[in-house]
């Protein structure tokens, strides 16, 4: 689910529903704005909105953490074909 937070610079869209605990991968879920994308999470069976990898350092973090989701290698495909150069 995406809300859409207001502020005095204007609206920023979040993306996925917020913090989600009890699916594994979830406890970030709502954090990022969907300019940090493309987002992994959904290819791992972890909520919408989460394992940003709008950026190779964002990537190398999504491939680290990816043991907390339901399905690791779901992310890891996910950064490997955003970033085929991760790909050892």
């Amino acid at each position: 689910m995406a809300y859409i937070q207001n502020n005095p610079l204007g609206a920023a869209k979040k993306v996925g529903s917020t913090k989600n605990d009890a699916k594994a991968g979830g406890s970030n879920a709502g954090k990022y704005d969907a300019s940090e994308g493309p987002f992994c999470g959904p290819s791992g069976g972890a909520p919408k909105g989460t394992y940003p990898v709008g950026s190779l350092k964002r990537a190398k973090s999504a491939l680290s953490l990816a043991h907390n989701a339901p399905k690791p290698s779901g992310i890891k495909s996910c950064v490997y074909r955003h970033f085929p150069q991760l790909k050892k």
